[in-house]
């Protein structure tokens, strides 16, 4: 890593500043990813990318450490683990390539050892097998046994697009059994309130349908709104 801030094409690495507290790290993990969304403007979260560490019940909640690399070249990433603290999320940008690899079973014990919570990736894992056998979380759009080049160019802590997500460093990412969102640090506060409320109106709701109380007006009044007679 240079220290004048001249960086040969497309090589970059920065640092990332201010990290999401542990309490609303602790906060947001108790929380259902789809109800995070639908405080989000149900438009958001990633699309596109499956779990390979075959727990479904399984929760990722973490910072993001943010890697754009060529596809099918893993070299920032390797730089990226070295650099990762316990509790990290890896989220890559690949620009969605299948041809090769990113990530395999070598990565994944690097990634084990420096305590890393899990990976997000654009792109292509292997050894799905080691993968499986948990320790570490990962999403990803698909796997090939056809491994990766090390040359670059890539860049760390930049903010990047992963499917369908835009992730600066820092950045919070949760994860479960229906997918991946990314929530911006200066969300969180204002986020979390609005979340709980909606988990218990959800609740309340539900015990509705279950005792077969619900209220008609709910979809009625939508439905008259547009015309419709009812």
């Amino acid at each position: 890593m240079t220290t004048d801030n001249r960086w040969p094409a497309g090589y970059f690495i920065g640092q990332r500043g201010s990290l999401p507290d542990a309490d609303t790290i602790d906060a947001f993990c108790r929380l259902p990813v789809p109800n995070i969304g639908d405080c989000m403007g149900r438009s958001c979260g990633a699309s596109g990318l499956q779990a390979y560490h075959n727990d479904p019940q399984h929760v990722l909640c973490g910072p993001a450490l943010t890697v754009k690399v060529r596809p099918g070249d893993n070299l920032m990433i390797h730089k990226a683990i070295e650099m990762a603290q316990p509790g990290d999320v890896l989220v890559i940008d690949g620009s969605g390539d299948l041809t090769q690899a990113l990530i395999g079973g070598l990565m994944r014990t690097s990634a084990l050892e420096k305590g890393i919570a899990g990976f997000v990736i654009d792109g292509a894992i292997r050894d799905i097998n080691e993968w499986a056998e948990g320790g570490v979380a990962l999403w990803a759009r698909g796997n090939t046994l056809r491994g990766p080049s090390k040359e670059g160019p890539g860049e760390i802590n930049v903010t990047i697009q992963c499917a369908g997500m835009v992730v600066a460093p820092g950045d919070l990412i949760v994860a479960d059994a229906d997918g991946v969102i990314a929530i911006p640090q200066q969300q969180l506060a204002s986020l979390l309130p609005r979340v709980r409320e909606h988990e218990q109106r959800e609740a309340r709701i539900r015990e509705n349908n279950r005792q077969g109380t619900a209220d008609p007006e709910r979809f009625n009044a939508i439905l008259r709104a547009k015309g419709c007679p009812l």
